[in-house]
């Protein structure tokens, strides 16, 4: 993932219009690597979107491992959305990522109010299975 979370945000703080805002959120999904088509698994499939997501979790060593998402979306959009929550997440310790919510930072950046019900219903269902993923790797710790 090439563009931070910080670097993300600033680049929102200077877009007002909505229209700006969804073209960087299709350029940050661009940015994003292709999920090799091995991985494109029923395992790896986030179900609950509407579009064909697909998550992979790497974990470090250690009780509270860090962990490293990558993902990938057949929807130019929802790539782009892929690409803010794996900024989110990726490179955490677990229990941070058990503890936060990506809707949060979604909402400061004034995109949530922006996207379908059924991507927000896709948004929610990406950050419940990384959030998920991380609660239990703190389990089996």
């Amino acid at each position: 993932m090439s563009s931070s979370l910080n670097q993300i945000l600033d680049d929102f703080a200077y877009l007002d219009e909505w229209e700006d805002r969804y073209r960087y959120v299709i350029d940050l999904g661009k940015q994003l690597p292709d999920l090799p088509e091995e991985e494109r698994t029923r395992e790896n499939k986030v179900e609950g979107c509407a579009s064909q997501v697909w998550l992979v979790s790497e974990v470090g060593d250690g009780a509270d491992p860090v962990l490293t998402f990558r993902g990938d979306s057949d929807a130019h959009i929802v790539r782009g959305l892929v690409a803010i929550v794996l900024a989110v997440y990726s490179g955490l310790p677990a229990s941070v990522v058990a503890k936060t919510d990506a809707l949060d930072t979604f909402g400061k950046i004034g995109l949530v109010e922006h996207l379908s019900a059924q991507r927000a219903n896709g948004l929610r269902s990406m950050i419940k299975r990384i959030r998920e993923t991380a609660i239990g790797i703190l389990a089996k710790g």
